[in-house]
């Protein structure tokens, strides 16, 4: 009977360790965030459904889901999940081709910006915003270099998929998340130092095009005018901001509790959805918001400083993007809900109900937790350390992410 001997090629303490810090971070956004569903929509699921849990058990069973991603990216090796990119984003974009035919897509309030699965609907839009993000950070990894005439050429390509994805979300009437993937996209060039000079004569096509989407939209028009006046159309186009509002001066200091006292937050239009954080705030008051945005703070500060000692530029990219993604998100929808932005649709990462955006949002966290153990070993680090030896990289600017 031959023996076998199991020889490490190094030993275990050299591993780097995934970021537990950062984990506990994840778990407590996602519990929160449950809790705060569980608090904000019983009203509204009472009355709509009968069933006080219905958007809670909604969020469980996407979220069960999404912790499948979650451990997807969090243990995939980076330089096979490199290799499915292709796949990925091919995959993604024909998801977002359903959304426009009969008898797949689910269509809502004129806008068909979803597909139909077995125990939730899903939106492909926000796929597209992490898929994105994984896609530019490859692209600059391997054809950013430091020749201006070799950049010229290369940021052509991402140029077209970012605008190809951002034209099929627009073509699905999700104006909001068009806009936020294109920033999404830019960000993803600023960081990786592309030259923006084709974005001249992008924006001399681009703004008139979006001021143009605006204007042929009167839903669109009405969010504009409501914003401009908050104190006209109190009863119509208005009525939900000034909910919210009064939502918020209600919580007070210490918030009004998890009691009764929250049964008239079903009088706020998606309180379990885009205006979930005036529910956490009446909830909880100035503390209840303090509260969320020091962990907001602390988790993205973790997830900076695991891209500022990733080893290479893919992964360090990726995790700046996955970052921006969510940070941006809820600035945004936290500045909706408190009047200073209009109305956009955006959803509250962990907070908001809907399957789409917590399962998108773990599976960024999933790659955040693989990028703070990511080392050296878990590269292509012959075809990496050619590349750099052959000056087609320069070294990654930190000062970016600090």
């Amino acid at each position: 009977m031959s023996e076998y001997k199991f020889i490490p090629e190094r030993s275990i303490d050299s591993y780097r360790k995934s970021d537990s810090s950062f984990i506990i971070s994840v778990i407590l956004m996602w519990g929160i965030g449950i809790f705060t569903l569980y608090v904000c929509s019983t009203a509204c699921a009472t009355a709509l459904t009968q069933d006080p849990l219905r958007f809670v058990k909604h969020q469980l069973i996407a979220s069960s889901v999404g912790f499948i991603g979650l451990l997807f990216f969090a243990v995939c090796p980076l330089n096979k999940l490199r290799k499915l990119l292709p796949v990925m984003l091919l995959a993604t974009l024909i998801l977002c081709i359903l959304t426009f035919i009969p008898g797949i897509r689910y269509e809502r309030n004129g806008a068909h910006r979803w597909i139909k699965m077995p125990f939730f609907t899903f939106q492909p839009s926000e796929l597209v915003k992490f898929i994105i993000v994984l896609f530019l950070a490859n692209f600059f990894d391997k054809y950013c270099r430091k020749s201006d005439t070799d950049e010229e050429k290369t940021v052509g390509p991402a140029v077209v998929v970012l605008v190809a994805f951002v034209a099929v979300i627009f073509a699905q009437k999700d104006f909001s998340t068009g806009c936020f993937v294109l920033v999404i996209g830019l960000f993803m060039f600023y960081i990786a130092k592309a030259k923006m000079t084709w974005l001249l004569p992008f924006c001399g096509l681009g703004i008139p095009a979006v001021i143009l989407m605006i204007l042929t939209e009167e839903y669109r028009v009405n969010r504009i005018a409501a914003f401009l006046n908050p104190n006209e159309y109190v009863q119509s186009f208005n009525f939900q901001g000034n909910a919210s509002r009064r939502a918020i001066i209600t919580g007070g200091f210490w918030g009004q509790g998890i009691g009764d006292g929250l049964e008239k937050l079903s009088n706020i239009p998606e309180v379990q959805s885009d205006y979930i954080f005036a529910g956490w705030t009446e909830a909880m008051g100035f503390i209840g918001v303090l509260l969320y945005f020091g962990l907001l703070i602390y988790f993205i500060v973790k997830t900076v400083k695991i891209a500022v000692k990733c080893p290479d530029r893919f992964t360090a990219f990726a995790t700046m993007g996955c970052a921006a993604v969510l940070l941006f998100q809820s600035l945004m929808n936290v500045s909706v809900v408190c009047g200073l932005v209009p109305t956009t649709g955006i959803p509250l990462p962990f907070f908001s109900s809907g399957g789409s955006s917590i399962i998108v949002t773990l599976c960024m966290c999933g790659f955040i937790i693989n990028a703070s153990r990511c080392d050296y070993d878990t590269l292509d680090i012959e075809n990496f350390s050619g590349r750099a030896s052959q000056g087609e990289f320069e070294t990654l600017d930190v000062s970016l992410f600090k």
